[in-house]
């Protein structure tokens, strides 16, 4: 049985998406950095993947030495397709492993939060605060004990409606501390989706802000929560931080600040001992029929997989500044702003705004002001520091950092090279994850000592991991085919369940591949056992029979030294069942022209094939992307086709860019 990791019999040989004549085919880990790493060597890598594959039980009880149990656990792992059960009998609590064991080893005054708000004046930040262990623990102590006063028992969700502030990792923190699940809804979302979380979770009390800044003005986010709760009356206390000191109504024997609520709470309160398959969270995330659906997540398995992908991938190291991008109202700003650093008590940057607000270089400012090591973002926010322009970079003293990483989504080759040489100055490893909200934690990722990267290329999968890629039937397909990714043996931080609804989760996730979970992604091995993620497999475009990835399209567009950044989408066609649009943003300089839609066009079917060629290129000025920087397709779908963007455009950062590529406006 094939595996990414494994090499495999080459069949036909296929050459990387992507890849570029004269171009580096493999980065090698840097001498300087590999020589201190964690893991030296694919050899020492690849010994300690077999092992988890041939003895899982025995990798898994010797990994979870990692946390801090009450109750030691008497089984690894009980599985009866397609549920799981993993560390049966153990007790233990996730927010006891992230803030009182560090402070109980010494660590109290160590930073845990480093914040900076989106205020700004020119060269320091307006607003700033950092938290060490020991304040973090009574901050968080402080409010799950107000938790409890407002009612909140072990057991129960709360909702979490907040910015990217510290007080956003306190209620989280707070909450498993009292063993009630959280669901942490991101702050851009609009009363209606805020409405549907909080219903479906069966939300008790809600937490959320008077608002938040977001480029220079104010999300009403009370105001929100307000309208999101007529007609809910199972939400029967809300908490409201002051943030922004708009002033809000505040709705009496409902309503209380949070000043108010944490004023006369101790700041001691014993962590709550949980069952390790304990609900330590439920988020929502995008599914195929359009309704949300929350993603379950259990206690143990989840704080261990963060805790033990913090170490492998990203090489944490006692000094360092770690900064993901993400917000928490995201699976990676839960597992890597919060649980996994915690875990592994790391410092956290946490910054509230728009990487480029009020200014290009924003980003790059606080990376040379704050010194940060460790810069976790996304390859859409990478190509828009790409279209920005090189000199916004190359002002800054970005030689603090000393490792890269990138997530959610395919990260075309040209952009990795540019995030290398001018964001990294050829030093930097970079691990490109690839993961989801489904699987918790980092499934597949270079080991920045040991692996040698190939730019696009997510590499191998982490120990524990069983990837395939197979075709309709289940069976792995020859190297260089694409086929269907899955996962053929459960992982600790593998979802549960989808809450309220088991039965979809056994249909979306287990009925594609009998006996292997589908992660809904087309991927390829090429000969070398090296992973290429091709893109949703609802993405896919089939065209003539043929099956066109959109990110390999879209990775082949960027690769012209005119484009910064590209998003494809298919069209019906009665022909050939669908054609291929591309809309495409230029760097700085560039103009739309008939000419250069027509040099793209041939560009990409130089670069894949004829049968790749867009039908149409359109030129824009900004792609719609939501606040955390994913460009939403199912708007473009429609603009390709014709039709007007219908369906809910609460979280896009910029809602006038659907009129104007509607309008067909560079």
């Amino acid at each position: 049985m094939a595996r990414a990791g494994e090499k495999r019999e080459a069949g036909r040989r296929t050459p990387p998406p992507g890849s570029l004549p004269g171009a580096p085919a493999v980065y090698p880990p840097p001498r300087a950095f590999a020589e201190k790493a964690r893991f030296r060597s694919m050899d020492e890598l690849r010994a300690l993947w077999r092992r988890s594959l041939d003895d899982p039980d025995g990798f898994w009880g010797e990994a979870a030495g990692a946390l801090d149990w009450i109750q030691p656990f008497d089984r690894v792992l009980e599985w009866s397709p397609p549920h799981a059960q993993w560390f049966v009998g153990g007790h233990l609590n996730a927010s006891a492993n992230c803030l009182d064991r560090h402070v109980a080893a010494g660590f109290g005054e160590k930073r845990a939060i480093v914040w900076e708000g989106e205020p700004y004046s020119p060269g320091r930040a307006a607003e700033e605060r950092t938290l060490t262990y020991a304040d973090l623990l009574a901050e968080v102590s402080r409010f799950a004990n107000a938790l409890r006063t407002l009612g909140v028992k072990t057991g129960d969700r709360v909702g979490i409606y907040l910015p990217l502030v510290p007080e956003a990792v306190v209620a989280m923190l707070a909450c498993a501390r009292l063993g009630a699940a959280h669901s942490v809804v991101f702050a851009g979302f609009s009363p209606d989706a805020l409405r549907d979380r909080l219903s479906d979770a069966g939300v008790k009390v809600l937490v959320t802000a008077d608002g938040a800044y977001r480029r220079g003005g104010r999300v009403p986010l009370k105001a929100n929560a307000d309208a999101a709760l007529e007609g809910l009356p199972a939400v029967s206390r809300v908490v409201v931080l002051r943030r922004t000191g708009e002033k809000v109504p505040m709705k009496p024997g409902r309503d209380v600040s949070w000043d108010e609520a944490v004023r006369r709470e101790s700041a001691v309160c014993p962590p709550v001992p949980v069952d390790a398959e304990h609900a330590l969270f439920v988020l929502y995330t995008s599914g195929t029929t359009g309704r949300p659906k929350g993603i379950v997540h259990a206690t143990a398995g989840y704080l261990l997989s963060c805790a033990l992908t913090m170490r492998w991938v990203f090489d944490l190291a006692d000094e360092d500044l770690f900064w993901c991008t993400a917000d928490v109202g995201w699976i990676t700003g839960h597992s890597y702003v919060v649980y996994g650093p915690l875990a592994e008590r790391a410092t956290v940057f946490l910054y509230e705004g728009a990487l480029n607000w009020p200014a290009p270089d924003r980003i790059w400012d606080i990376v040379e002001r704050r010194k940060v090591t460790t810069l976790y973002t996304a390859p859409t926010a990478i190509r828009s520091f790409i279209k920005a322009g090189d000199e916004h970079v190359t002002r800054h003293d970005l030689s603090s950092l000393r490792l890269l990483g990138s997530v959610g989504e395919p990260i075309n080759p040209e952009a990795w090279r540019w995030y290398h040489r001018v964001v990294g100055g050829e030093r930097c490893p970079i691990v490109d994850t690839w993961w989801q909200t489904e699987t918790g934690a980092i499934a597949v990722s270079p080991v920045p000592g040991a692996t040698p990267a190939k730019p696009g290329s997510a590499t191998f999968p982490l120990p524990g991991i069983a990837t395939e890629v197979v075709d309709a039937a289940g069976e792995p397909v020859p190297a260089g085919e694409e086929g269907r990714l899955v996962l053929s043996r459960p992982w600790p931080a593998m979802l549960r369940t989808v809450h309220g609804d088991p039965g979809r989760y056994a249909e979306e996730y287990w009925s594609e591949v009998p006996g292997k979970y589908f992660t809904g992604d087309s991927a390829k091995i090429d000969e070398d056992g090296y992973l290429w993620i091709i893109g949703r497999n609802d993405d896919v475009i089939k065209v003539s029979g043929h099956r066109l990835g959109s990110a390999e399209i879209e990775s082949a567009l960027v690769s012209h030294p005119a484009v910064a950044e590209a998003a494809v989408v298919a069209r019906p066609d009665p022909d050939r069942g669908s054609a291929i649009v591309a809309f495409v943003t230029l760097k700085g300089g560039g103009r739309p022209s008939e000419p250069l839609a027509q040099a793209l066009r041939a560009h990409v079917a130089a670069t894949i094939g004829p049968i790749a060629r867009p039908d149409q290129v359109r030129f824009a000025g900004v792609l719609p992307k939501t606040r955390s920087g994913k460009i939403v397709r199912r708007f473009l779908r429609d603009i390709a086709a014709g039709e007007a963007p219908h369906g809910d455009a609460s979280t896009l950062e910029d809602l006038s860019v659907l009129s104007a590529l509607a309008r067909d406006e560079p």
